[in-house]
């Protein structure tokens, strides 16, 4: 006799439910029933889904539910992958290049590009020497294509984050409604476990296609620089915009000339946040198939090889200290600039 029998033979609904166990009990059921006492109070089952299957089997089992969510996407995968295809092409053409970039162009020209980025954005010789002392350590130990590759899709994913969630964020600091609706979505995002997001997008594409871990990536990176941009724009002084308005400033002429430039330091920090938030996803997707130092970490785990994890873990964070360093850099360089 299962534990809720009494609640559906009190309401009479005994001939909806059915017989439990769902009309043919088996001997070994039966001997089972027979031997099987009555729970205690304090051994009472949480009324869950199972266990009300068990006195009542026309209710569905936590399996059923489960499946009938599996069923639900299998069904319209095929006209989500129809839409999402062509829109997401441009994505895989994207990596695509930036990793063939990356990868084909001679160490002795890309190192120095690099450090010339690095100088532009911090305008610091220490920190190109530091940088360039990373790099080199990375080329040395036979890591520096790895490395690329990580690099390449940071700069992709972290660029597109950057183009759609400026302006997401600028669009919820101007309607209180939008950002009412758009907050739970970034919630969800944000606490969601990096795997999670994978789970959807296998199914609707290829492991072989790179947008499948670019979306993943940007689906997981964007939250930052979406919250803290609608926060920067938010926090502009009232006096400031007022006398913006004063001065018969237009909308257009307020959010570039006033509300952006008091805003950037924290668009800024947002920017640093989605590319550290890039480069903890890049290594995560290299469970379907994202190149890089994420490679040969899940090497190291598979094989249990632990020099090789070590190692690849050590690239990874050279990688995020060089990415860091530069971009409050840069910030530090806004901040300076804002306040003379």
């Amino acid at each position: 006799m299962a534990t809720y029998d009494f609640i559906f033979d009190s309401l009479g609904l005994r001939d909806w439910c059915g017989t439990p166990g769902g009309g043919n009990t088996s001997m070994a059921d039966l001997l089972k029933s027979q031997e099987t006492t009555e729970p205690s109070l304090w051994e009472t089952p949480f009324p869950s889904l199972d266990t009300l299957h068990d006195a009542c089997p026309a209710i569905a089992q936590t399996r059923d539910l489960t499946g009938g969510l599996e069923s639900g996407f299998l069904s319209v995968k095929d006209s989500l992958k129809f839409v999402l295809d062509p829109l997401t092409a441009p994505l895989s053409w994207f990596l695509e290049g930036a990793l063939g970039m990356f990868q084909n162009m001679p160490w002795f020209v890309m190192i120095p590009l690099m450090l010339a980025v690095v100088f532009i954005a911090s305008k610091s010789m220490k920190l190109v020497a530091m940088v360039a002392i990373m790099l080199l350590f990375l080329a040395f130990i036979d890591h520096y294509t790895y490395a690329m590759q990580t690099l390449a899709i940071i700069v992709v994913c972290s660029l597109l984050c950057v183009l759609l969630g400026v302006p997401i964020g600028i669009a919820m600091s101007r309607s209180d409604n939008l950002q009412r609706g758009i907050t739970p979505v970034l919630d969800m995002l944000q606490t969601l476990p990096p795997f999670v997001y994978l789970i959807p997008l296998i199914f609707l594409f290829s492991v072989t296609e790179p947008k499948l871990y670019g979306i993943a990536i940007i689906l997981y990176a964007i939250v930052p620089v979406i919250r803290l941009t609608n926060l920067g724009i938010r926090l502009v002084d009232k006096d400031v915009i007022e006398a913006a308005d004063a001065y018969g400033m237009t909308d257009r002429q307020k959010l570039y000339g006033v509300q952006i430039p008091l805003a950037l330091p924290n668009i800024m920090a947002g920017v640093n946040q989605t590319i550290m938030m890039s480069l903890a996803m890049v290594v995560i997707a290299s469970l379907v198939s994202a190149p890089g130092l994420g490679v040969l970490v899940l090497r190291g785990i598979r094989n249990l090889e632990l020099g090789v994890g070590l190692v690849s873990g050590l690239g990874i964070v050279l990688l995020a200290v060089i990415l860091d360093r530069v971009t409050k850099a840069a910030l530090a360089r806004v901040n300076t600039s804002q306040q003379q």
